[in-house]
């Protein structure tokens, strides 16, 4: 009788802190899906590539959970399947590491499909902001995005991402100092202004009314 009061007394005594560790597990996983929920909120409107350090100043969390929340990240758009058994849909973006950072791209095998798509299917108009902003690039390339933004004193994110998807301007190279990806025009900005270089573009000084304040660095 005595041995089985005791057992009984054990059990209650263990049921709340097994309760516990099942809770706190719960929490953890609660925990994982809100990160991995928030950095791909983030990698959707990046226009560059994002380290480690900066998703985890963002996110307010440790740069080692950070971590593995991008790997499950990686493995969810590649459709890779869990040690559970479960995957999901190979997606048409993959999560790529480039120049120290993260940043969504398109996959590959839609690459061709993708720019089809920008350059026939969608033959919108580009917006007074756009039409600013690639003069900019084209007469001050290769120039960073902050730096024109700087120049607008507007904030430039979409419309430089228009201008990446319609193929008038690329990527050229990545800043070994600041890390800021700058940008240049594209052979298609010359073919749809029907000329051979960029030296034909024109001089701006005759386009200007009343003289040439504050576009002296243009020129």
């Amino acid at each position: 009788m005595t041995t089985e009061v005791g057992n009984m007394e054990n059990q209650a005594t263990d049921t709340p802190s097994r309760a516990g560790v099942t809770d706190a597990a719960a929490f953890a996983v609660h925990e994982s899906h809100v990160l991995d929920r928030q950095l791909e909120a983030v990698f959707m409107i990046a226009d560059e590539p994002q380290g480690l350090v900066h998703l985890a100043t963002a996110v307010g969390r440790p740069i080692t959970e950070v971590a593995q929340s991008v790997a499950r990240l990686v493995a969810d758009f590649d459709g890779v399947t869990a040690p559970d058994g479960t995957s999901t849909v190979r997606r048409g973006f993959e999560l790529r590491e480039v120049a120290g950072g993260w940043r969504i791209y398109v996959r590959a095998t839609h690459d061709e499909l993708v720019t089809d798509f920008v350059l026939t299917q969608n033959p919108s108009r580009l917006s007074q902001a756009a039409l600013e902003t690639l003069a900019v690039i084209a007469y001050k390339q290769p120039i960073s995005r902050g730096q024109v933004a700087s120049i607008r004193a507007v904030s430039v994110d979409s419309v430089v991402r228009t201008l990446l998807g319609r193929g008038l301007i690329t990527e050229a190279f990545t800043d070994s100092e600041t890390g800021a990806i700058t940008y240049a025009t594209t052979d298609l900005l010359l073919t749809q202004l029907g000329i051979n270089s960029l030296a034909e573009l024109p001089h701006l000084s005759p386009l200007l009314d009343g003289g040439t304040d504050g576009f002296e660095d243009l020129l």
